[in-house]
């Protein structure tokens, strides 16, 4: 029974913990184009008291990555900072598209926490003619 209680008080405590590992504005968002790709500037944050490596990934709807332009696209982020991330998506010869892009934070060879977190927004690209 204590095991229990043990194993329930860590279920309610490491969500909490997880959800303050990163995160990145916006979430979500549309953007219309005129070009044969689409851009969005988006702003990864580290709520931790120490710095952490940072990069920066696009994928399509089924997580395979894109080719897109990041920058940057690794970096290392202060405690409490956040900093813009230009990227910029090709529409491929499709007249829209639908792209993830996530944070990814990288711990630091030798550091007492080994875990790689990662946050996705879903961002949908309008290419007008």
């Amino acid at each position: 029974m204590k095991h229990a209680r043990i194993l329930a008080a860590l279920a309610v405590g490491l969500p909490a913990l997880a959800a303050n590992a990163q995160s990145m504005s916006p979430m979500r968002g549309e953007v219309n184009s005129f070009t044969d790709a689409f851009a969005i500037r988006v702003f990864p944050a580290n709520p931790y008291g120490q710095k952490i490596k940072v990069e920066i990934h696009v994928y399509d709807q089924n997580f395979q990555p894109v080719d897109a332009k990041i920058s940057p696209s690794v970096f290392q982020l202060g405690s409490q900072a956040s900093r813009p991330v230009l990227v910029v998506v090709p529409f491929g010869g499709a007249a829209e598209r639908k792209v993830r892009i996530c944070t990814e934070s990288i711990p630091f060879p030798n550091q007492q926490t080994q875990i790689r977190a990662q946050i996705c927004g879903k961002f949908f690209g309008h290419r007008k003619s």
